[in-house]
């Protein structure tokens, strides 16, 4: 999860943690206030232990 301006430029990002649900990390985000009118808050989703072989 992190925190960016209205306009999601990568050089605005501010890195908040990871979290093992959606749930979870919307919880934190409004409880640290990261939502406000200046700011955007995006959670990625991606897979974790997962093997593939090339």
């Amino acid at each position: 999860m992190y925190q960016t301006d209205i306009w999601k430029t990568k050089s605005s990002r501010i890195y908040f943690g990871i979290f093992d649900s959606r749930m979870k990390a919307i919880d934190i985000a409004k409880y640290n206030g990261l939502y406000t009118s200046n700011a955007k808050v995006v959670i990625e989703e991606v897979t974790l232990n997962q093997f593939k072989e090339a």
